[in-house]
C-alpha cells in the first residue's frame, strides 16, 4: 500500500470519526470528509496542470486547509516542498530556483511576487474548480516516488532539499505508531509548523498513519494548547523545548497532567526543563531524535526510563552507530537517498557503506540509550582538545538563575579557539554592565567544580534573547558574528 492508501482505508472503515478539528474556526473534519475534500482538492490540482513528480511549494500558515492541501498533493503524486512562513523573498528564490516548482501554494500570494514561477501560482481558494480529473490516479504512488523536499534549517550552509519516498515516510510514521502506542482512539494537539519534519513526518504523517485525530492550533500559545487539550478530550502533546518552557513560565504545565504522552524534539532538551515537566506534567516528556533527511532515528521508550539528557534507543528499522570521533550513522527504510540535484553532497552524506553521516556527536550509554553532545560543525578545539557545547552548556544550565544558555567557539591566537557562553538570566538579574560582570565572574566560579579547566568558558556575555530558528534550534553563526 502507498502512503496515503493506509491514509484513505482508515478514513473508509470509519468514515464518520472525526480526523481534523481546526481550533481556529471550530470546524470539524470527519474521515469522509478528508477523503472526499483532499480527493477534490487533488483534481484540482491536476486541473492546474500539476502531474506526479511535480513540485508544488506549500508555505501556508497551521490549519486543517494547509494539512487537506498536503494530503492532496501526496495523493496525487506530486511531491510536497514545504517552506516556512517566515522566509524572505530571498530564501524563496533559493528553493523555487533549486527545485523548479510548476506551483506555490501560499496563504499569502504577495509573498512569491516576483519569483519565477511563470503563469503557475495559486493560493488554496484559487486553484480552478473542475470535476473531472481526466489522467489523475488517486494512492497509486510506488514506494520509492518522491513525495517530499524537506529543505534542511541552512544553520551550517545554503539549505539543502533532501528527497524523501513515499517508503521513507511511510517507514518514518509506522515506526512512531509502533514506538508510541498510537491508536485511532488518540488525539493530538498539534501547535506545531506545517514545514518541518516534526510537524508533518511525525505529527501529521503519524496521525493519520495511525487511523488517530488532531487539533490544528493556528499558531502557540499555552492558553490554548491547554484549551484545546480539555476542549477536544486530547491524548498527546507534541512540542519543541521552547514550547515546554514557555508553559512552564505561564504556569500551566499542570494542565498537561490528563494526557497520555508529552513529545519533545527538534532541539535538545535541557535537564532541569525536563525533570520541572515530569514533576508538574505528573509524567516524564519523551525526546527523540529525528532530521530532516530521516524522519525519526531513536526515542525513549513508552515504557521503561525516560532518561534526561539522552534521545532514548533506535525506532523499529533502525540501525545507528558510531563512527569515528563519536560521528552518528544511521540507516533504515526512512532514511533519505540524497539532496535534490546534489550529487556531490549526497555522496558525502553517505559512509562507504551506505550508512547516513547524521554530522552529530554521540555517545552510547552501556544499555544502547544514545546521548547527543553536539554538531560535528560545532566541535570546538581550544589547544588540542575537544569541547562539545552541549556538555558545557548543561553545566552553565544547572545554575538556578539562568533561563537559557549556548556555547560557541570563538577564533584564539594561542588556543586555535576559546569557549565562549552566552546566557539568558531570570529578569531583574542583567541590568547594566555591571550587573553582567556580575553574572559572569559567578557562572565561572559556578562551572568550576562541573567541567575540566580547558572546557570552561573564557568569555561570558549576558544576552535578553539567545537567536534561534522557528524549531528552537540556536543559531550558533549569529552568535559568532558577535
Amino acid at each position: 500500500m502507498s502512503l496515503t492508501s493506509v491514509w484513505v482505508a482508515h478514513w473508509r472503515d470509519t468514515p464518520a470519526r472525526p480526523v481534523l478539528l481546526d481550533a481556529a474556526d471550530g470546524a470539524v473534519l470527519t474521515g469522509l470528509e478528508v477523503d472526499d475534500r483532499t480527493a477534490a482538492l487533488a483534481v484540482r490540482l491536476a486541473a492546474a496542470g500539476v502531474r506526479p513528480g511535480d513540485r508544488v511549494v506549500l508555505s501556508c500558515g497551521p490549519s486543517a486547509a494547509t494539512v487537506l492541501a498536503y494530503v492532496a498533493l501526496l495523493r496525487l503524486g506530486a511531491v510536497a516542498v514545504p517552506a516556512n512562513t517566515a522566509y524572505t523573498a530571498v530564501e524563496l528564490e533559493h528553493i523555487v530556483g533549486d527545485v523548479g516548482p510548476v506551483l506555490a501554494l501560499v496563504d499569502d500570494p504577495a509573498r512569491i511576487d516576483g519569483l519565477p514561477l511563470g503563469s503557475h501560482r495559486a493560493d488554496l481558494s484559487t486553484l480552478p474548480r473542475s470535476d473531472a480529473a481526466g489522467w489523475a490516479v488517486l494512492d497509486a504512488a510506488v514506494p520509492d516516488a518522491p513525495a517530499l523536499v524537506a529543505f534542511t534549517s541552512g544553520t551550517t550552509g545554503r539549505p539543502k532539499g533532501a528527497v524523501l519516498s513515499h517508503g521513507n515516510l511511510e517507514a518514518g510514521a509506522a515506526a512512531l505508531v509502533e514506538a508510541w502506542g498510537w491508536t485511532p482512539a488518540d488525539r493530538l494537539v498539534h501547535a506545531l509548523p506545517l514545514f518541518h519534519m516534526h510537524g508533518l513526518g511525525a505529527a501529521t504523517n503519524g496521525t493519520l498513519s495511525a487511523g488517530a485525530s488532531m487539533v490544528v492550533l493556528p499558531r502557540f500559545d499555552p492558553a490554548a494548547v491547554v484549551d484545546a487539550v480539555t476542549a477536544h478530550d486530547a491524548t498527546l502533546f507534541f512540542g519543541v523545548p521552547t514550547m515546554y518552557a514557555r508553559l512552564r513560565d505561564a504556569g500551566r504545565l499542570r494542565d498537561l497532567a490528563g494526557l497520555r504522552l508529552l513529545v519533545s524534539g527538534s532541539a535538545p532538551l535541557d535537564p532541569p526543563l525536563f525533570q520541572v515537566i515530569a514533576a508538574e506534567a505528573g509524567q516524564a516528556p519523551i525526546e527523540r531524535y529525528g532530521m530532516s533527511e530521516t524522519v525519526m532515528l531513536t526515542s525513549n521508550p513508552l515504557h521503561g526510563e525516560r532518561r534526561a539528557g539522552s534521545v532514548g534507543v533506535p525506532l523499529p528499522g533502525v540501525q545507528v552507530r558510531l563512527g569515528p570521533e563519536g560521528a552518528v550513522e544511521v540507516t533504515g527504510p526512512n532514511v533519505f537517498a540524497g539532496y535534490w540535484e546534489r550529487p556531490e553532497a549526497s555522496r558525502e552524506a553517505f559512509t562507504s557503506d551506505g550508512w547516513f553521516r547524521t554530522g552529530d556527536i554521540g555517545a552510547l550509554d552501556d544499555d544502547g540509550y544514545l546521548r547527543l553532545v553536539g554538531r560535528a560543525s560545532d566541535l570546538i578545539i581550544t589547544g588540542g582538545y575537544n569541547v562539545y557545547p552541549r556538555e558545557v552548556e548543561d553545566a552553565i544550565l544547572e545554575h538556578p538563575d539562568v533561563v537559557d544558555a549556548a556555547v560557541v567557539g570563538l577564533p584564539d591566537d594561542t588556543w586555535g579557539e576559546t569557549v565562549a557562553a552566552y546566557v539568558m538570566v531570570r529578569p531583574g538579574l542583567d541590568a547594566g554592565p555591571a550587573h553582567a560582570e556580575r553574572i559572569g565572574a559567578e557562572l565561572a566560579a559556578h562551572v568550576v567544580p562541573r567541567l575540566a579547566a580547558f572546557k570552561r568558558p573564557r568569555r561570558w556575555t549576558v544576552l535578553p534573547e539567545l537567536p534561534r530558528n522557528a524549531m528552537g534550534k540556536v543559531l550558533r553563526d549569529q552568535l559568532r558574528e558577535r
